[in-house]
């Protein structure tokens, strides 16, 4: 967990809405600033960490930043609405006021993946917290062999990000995509995002390092269909998704075998929670 020094991480800071795009049907990318301007300058967060969000009189919610980790700026969040809290925050407006507190969490290990060729996969809106991780990696693309992006999602409507996964394959990063059911338009690969995997070269399997978040199901196969390609299970990062309300690793909601995903995770290696990812209402 990464906050900064004095700072209560029990207290909310509030933090203007300046900015609201749909990205598809029911995902939206909120662009918020904290209004103290000491606070908005100092902030810093890495790839992989969340930020309770606080919407009053509904209650928080934890979201995964999918802002730009290079120096300080708006700290976008990319928000599905699927509960009480992320429904009310869609109804809040431009120069809206809510709550902020964070950065919370573990982060995906860049630095560990230098000189590796890095795969990094999505399943829906998964790609949003590996958003700042794919600006990180790109900031400084001479630094490992190669980058990849497997991405998936339902159908072609619901993938992210359309514009800047053009820019990203510009910056040098391969991109591939797949749908699980496509329209009349569609001329990319159709099934899951594991068969992408399935059929990518791999130049050297040991020097590969993954990255993966989306649901579990998903992710399990994922890393079983990597461990079969001969990539090695340390080599395997995963982002988990669970009900964190504290962030701090008091009140248990996100107890996950014996991890806390607050405060463990949400970044994880694969080998520690592989024995969890198969088991039913865990």
């Amino acid at each position: 967990m990464t906050l900064q020094t004095g700072i209560n991480p029990w207290q909310s800071h509030p933090a203007v809405i300046e900015s609201i795009t749909l990205e598809v049907a029911g995902v939206a990318t909120f662009r918020l600033r904290l209004q103290s301007e000491e606070l908005a300058a100092s902030y810093r967060f890495e790839p992989g960490q969340f930020n309770m969000l606080w919407v009053p009189g509904a209650g928080e919610v934890a979201i995964s930043l999918s802002a730009d980790p290079n120096g300080a700026g708006p700290l976008d969040h990319t928000i599905r609405a699927a509960g009480n809290v992320t429904r009310l925050l869609f109804r809040q407006t431009h120069g809206s006021v809510i709550g902020l507190r964070g950065p919370y969490g573990t982060s995906w290990p860049l630095e560990q993946a230098v000189g590796s060729h890095v795969i990094l996969i999505a399943g829906g809106i998964g790609l949003a917290p590996l958003r700042p991780a794919i600006l990180a990696l790109l900031a400084q693309r001479d630094r490992y062999e190669s980058l990849t992006l497997l991405c998936g999602a339902r159908s072609p409507d619901t993938l992210l990000y359309p514009a800047e996964r053009a820019e990203w394959e510009r910056g040098g990063m391969k991109v591939l995509t797949t749908v699980d059911r496509a329209d009349g338009q569609w001329k990319g690969a159709v099934g899951v995002v594991t068969l992408l995997l399935d059929r990518l070269t791999l130049p050297d399997p040991q020097q590969t390092t993954v990255f993966m978040c989306g649901p579990e199901i998903m992710m399990r196969f994922c890393a079983l269909t990597a461990l079969d390609r001969g990539i090695p299970a340390e080599n395997l990062w995963l982002s988990a998704e669970r009900n964190m309300q504290c962030a701090v690793g008091l009140c248990g909601h996100c107890q996950w075998g014996p991890n806390f995903v607050c405060r463990e995770g949400p970044v994880f290696r694969y080998d520690r929670i592989a024995p969890f990812l198969n088991v039913e209402g865990l």
